[in-house]
């Protein structure tokens, strides 16, 4: 224990040694260079200089001009966050918890097992009682229809747009590109179409409408934004829309692996306006890592939407999903890692490595730690036990996966929304600065880990103005733990 607690201490030394080394070995060199020169004298450099051949003079100049062109002109085109906005839910759409049991007895579809077994979900699910269903879903027998579901997409996705239009003073006008996902409501028109008639915007916008993609489909559209305004002109702008429509896609069997879903999701919606230009914006986007395990049978079918034996259509979530997200997230931070981790955690990790390799994996694997890349946390809010697994993997304290326990509280699993409604709780606590770096965290069907790194560069200039404005002075909220039975 002694020298666990020796070696805790010389850590943040070998960190300051490593991540430095650069200045560490340059101003040693620099300074004999300085030496060298000054025992040369001016006259003696220049005699030196006029020796050179015009030929390598050329090339010493040459060479690196060319360089630095060609770099400034293939690189990426840096990408900016100017804003978001999140859909704010109305009160009388909530839905606590005596309410949604209370309808599930009276509809004849659900059988008083069914019923415990929801109980008991929600009792440890960690939400609270001011999450909410669209109207729809407050019918007994609940609506389902085309009309239903168009009302709930229009109610969010508008009213999310209109607060970001806003908060940025844009135009419709001055939109170029339009991304918009949706998983399981997918009409025709589609809502790309959707927004382009309500808004008015140029004919000539690039749209895409993003359907089946899962909770991580938000981050799946702003790696689709970045790319395409790679090619758009410089400071084009790009409006990113992720929801989720709840009214359709209500279980109403009692398959309990598809009963899930009605207890988890509800309605929720954000927008976001990215540009490579980044004059007013407020994050610059640093890393977008996708990893994709669907070539796996069992991770395709993890969660899968199907019908059960009555012909209820529902969601499907395997009992393998938590190992199945376990192995994804993996993967995802294996790629993400030496994009974003210091020197210090690369080289322990690599060291880490090679001794499994060499002593076959009797030593324990190395878990870099990601508190050295980032100062915030946004993972995915899908449920308890997924914010536990990835706190656990990611040796993440209650502080910094505070924000998803709260977004999961307070609106549940809004699906791909839900990790902007969790960076919507940073800046409403009012801990985001200056150069702050978050890591956004998704899953989603298919199965994907996908994840994204930003960089602060403008905290928000009044954070009371967002989803949390009427409830953060509340938050954070105990969580009781989870009785075993």
């Amino acid at each position: 224990m002694g020298s666990s607690a020796q070696l805790r201490r010389l850590k943040p030394l070998y960190q300051l040694v490593v991540n430095n080394i650069l200045t560490i070995v340059a101003v040693p060199l620099a300074a004999a260079v300085l030496l060298k020169a000054a025992e040369l004298g001016p006259e003696e450099i220049l005699a030196r200089a006029r020796a050179l051949r015009p030929a390598h003079m050329l090339l010493a100049g040459f060479l690196p001009a060319v360089a630095t062109v060609l770099y400034l002109t293939l690189r990426p085109r840096a990408v900016y966050l100017v804003d978001y906005a999140c859909f704010r839910t109305n009160p009388n759409c909530r839905v606590p918890f005596a309410t949604f049991l209370e309808h599930s007895r009276v509809w004849p579809g659900f059988d008083e097992r069914s019923v415990r077994f929801m109980t008991r979900l929600l009792e440890r699910s960690g939400l609270g009682e001011e999450t909410c269903l669209p109207y729809a879903q407050h019918y007994i027998p609940p609506s389902r229809d085309l009309e239903s579901s168009r009302a709930e997409a229009e109610l969010v996705i508008f009213s999310a747009i209109d607060d970001l239009l806003a908060k940025t003073g844009v135009s419709p006008q001055d939109i170029d590109i339009l991304v918009v996902n949706c998983s399981l409501f997918a009409p025709t028109p589609s809502f790309a179409d959707m927004v382009m008639r309500r808004y008015g915007l140029r004919g000539d916008v690039r749209s895409v409408h993003l359907a089946g993609m899962g909770c991580s489909a938000g981050l799946i559209s702003v790696e689709l934004a970045r790319n395409l305004l790679q090619v758009a002109p410089r400071g084009a702008r790009a409006l990113v829309v992720s929801t989720e429509t709840i009214t359709p896609n209500y279980y109403m069997g009692k398959e309990r692996a598809m009963l899930l879903p009605n207890c988890l999701f509800r309605m929720g919606g954000a927008a976001a306006l990215l540009s490579t230009d980044g004059a007013g914006a407020r994050f610059r986007l640093a890393r977008v890592v996708r990893t994709l395990r669907g070539a796996s049978d069992a991770a395709y079918r993890c969660v899968y939407q199907e019908e059960d034996e009555r012909g209820n259509v529902g969601i499907n979530l395997s009992k393998d999903l938590m190992s199945i997200a376990g192995d994804a997230l993996k993967a995802n931070i294996t790629a993400m890692g030496p994009l974003v981790l210091p020197a210090s955690e690369q080289l322990l990790f690599a060291l880490s490595f090679i001794a499994r390799k060499v002593l076959n994996d009797r030593v324990k694997p190395y878990i870099p730690d990601f508190r050295t890349a980032f100062e915030h946390f946004c993972i995915h809010a899908g449920g308890r036990a997924v914010i536990d697994e990835l706190q656990r993997s990611l040796t993440l304290s209650d502080e910094q996966v505070e924000a998803s326990r709260m977004t999961l509280h307070r609106f549940s699993n809004t699906s791909s929304s839900s990790l902007w409604y969790e960076l919507a709780y940073i800046e409403a606590k009012g801990r985001m600065r200056r150069g702050d770096r978050v890591w956004m965290i998704g899953f989603g069907s298919g199965f994907k880990c996908n994840s994204a790194a930003w960089e602060c560069i403008r905290p928000a200039a009044n954070a009371d103005d967002g989803p949390w404005a009427n409830c953060i002075h509340r938050y954070p909220v105990h969580i009781p733990d989870v009785l075993k039975h």
